[in-house]
């Protein structure tokens, strides 16, 4: 049996299909956020808050943007979270749904 696994990668604002969408995070009163958008959408943001960002200070370094997977989350921080709570999980390779499920669920 041959099996095709599909990633769909979307903006979260417009919900189009874009290869290009990156996950970017927004901080607002102590509360972080994760969006994942396109370079159009991206660009729309920084045009809206860019003047409160001219105006505000620094409280930490730059991230770069990280390539949205297929779940939408980060597989390191899936690894980490999953040996914390007892599962077993390879270093390397596809993460089992059921962790994915489990990790999404505790979140």
């Amino acid at each position: 049996m041959a099996q095709k696994t599909v990633i769909i990668y979307t903006d979260d604002l417009t919900g189009e299909e874009t290869s290009e969408a990156a996950t970017h995070a927004i901080a607002l009163d102590g509360v972080t956020y994760e969006i994942d958008l396109g370079p159009d959408c991206y660009d729309k943001l920084l045009e809206a808050v860019g003047p409160f960002l001219q105006a505000g200070r620094k409280t930490g370094g730059a991230r770069k943007p990280r390539k949205v997977t297929a779940g939408g989350d980060d597989t390191a921080a899936i690894r980490a979270w999953a040996k914390e709570n007892g599962y077993q999980v390879n270093d390397r390779g596809r993460v089992r749904a059921d962790i994915r499920e489990a990790y999404q669920n505790a979140r």
